[in-house]
């Protein structure tokens, strides 16, 4: 019994000993990061457009995404129509002056068969709500410059209703498709 309790005790602290693997952080590669919508216009076409300036990190630790957070700057939104973008950046949309960014911040990450499932708060138009996203991951690999990166990506449709944003509904439709595919370099 003496014999066990000194190796469980000689284990313990061998365990202890270990250095603690961190989780490797990607810094969002802005060039070759998307985040784009497509919404319906007058009930009839589809509309889409990008934001041009998202920043943020992804995670990676023990062969698995362990996290994300991102900032998009509202005021980035690009349609290919700089009065319709002026428009989006109005109080009837995106307000940019009062609510400048988006952000997204995951509060739990879940493999779900060869993909993740990502959990967090996303917020905005000042709204704050909690939202699942399905994620695919890609790498890491090595790029030709010696570089370390890791891509994710999900789509998910969003209410506008849901964050304050229902004027021009139903010139406008209310669900907002939403693609994103993200690249990161670790840092």
């Amino acid at each position: 019994m003496k014999a066990i309790r000194h190796s469980l005790l000689a284990l313990t602290a061998f365990a202890l000993s270990l250095p603690l693997q961190a989780a490797d952080v990607f810094k969002l590669d802005g060039a070759h990061t998307t985040v784009s919508f497509t919404i319906t216009h007058l009930l009839i076409s589809e509309v889409g457009g990008r934001f041009n300036d998202v920043a943020g990190e992804i995670t990676f630790a023990d062969g698995a995404v362990t996290g994300a957070k991102a900032t998009i700057q509202a005021a980035s939104v690009d349609t290919g129509n700089e009065g319709r973008d002026k428009h989006l950046r109005n109080p009837d949309f995106f307000e940019v002056e009062k609510y400048p960014t988006i952000t997204f911040e995951s509060t739990k990450v879940e493999k779900d068969g060869d993909k993740f499932a990502m959990t967090g708060k996303f917020t905005m138009h000042g709204v704050t709500k909690e939202i699942r996203l399905p994620v695919t991951v890609k790498g890491p690999i090595q790029d030709p410059w010696g570089k370390t990166r890791l891509a994710v990506s999900t789509e998910l449709t969003l209410s506008r209703k849901d964050y304050g944003m229902d004027k021009m509904t139903p010139a406008v439709g209310d669900e907002v498709r939403i693609k994103i595919s993200a690249q990161g370099v670790k840092q």
